[in-house]
């Protein structure tokens, strides 16, 4: 297991309008308030976008599934944000429900915000956290300061 500890910093309140892309304007916002590493938490509805819904086999490195959702869906989920050597890297989990259909997954690419998507996003300030490239897992994988 690995760790680093940090302390609060700022916390914002986003409202994301009908039409904006939640990626895009996540990591525009992030940029421009200068945050390193944060945690999110959102819910509202999104469309037409792309989830990774696991692997398709169970091996190494994984080959993602990867569902289209198109049309309007609820959803609430959380982000992370930490800095690479490739920039900042945005990792989005959550949970989408239209009728009796659901999907789980990361979200990629793009999502567009139906009616508008709330967030609470909390900055972490002094981690020593950072996504770094996995040739095994082929993944920007989270690594942490200290091991236990």
């Amino acid at each position: 297991m690995q760790y680093s500890e940090g302390r609060p910093g700022r916390i914002f309140v986003l409202r994301m309008d009908h039409g904006e892309d939640l990626i895009e304007s996540l990591q525009m916002f992030l940029e421009k308030k200068g945050i390193e590493s944060c945690t999110a938490l959102f819910l509202g509805a999104i469309r037409d976008g792309r989830a990774v819904t696991g692997p398709k086999r169970p091996e190494m490195p994984p080959s993602p599934n990867i569902e289209a959702y198109e049309s309007a869906w609820e959803v609430f989920g959380m982000a992370t944000f930490y800095p690479s050597a490739h920039g900042p890297r945005l990792h989005i989990h959550s949970g989408l429900g239209r009728g009796r259909e659901a999907l789980i997954g990361c979200i990629r690419e793009k999502a567009r915000v139906y009616l508008l998507v709330e967030m609470v996003l909390f900055e972490i300030c002094g981690l020593e956290a950072e996504r770094v490239w996995d040739e095994d897992m082929q993944l920007f994988l989270l690594t942490l300061s200290e091991r236990l």
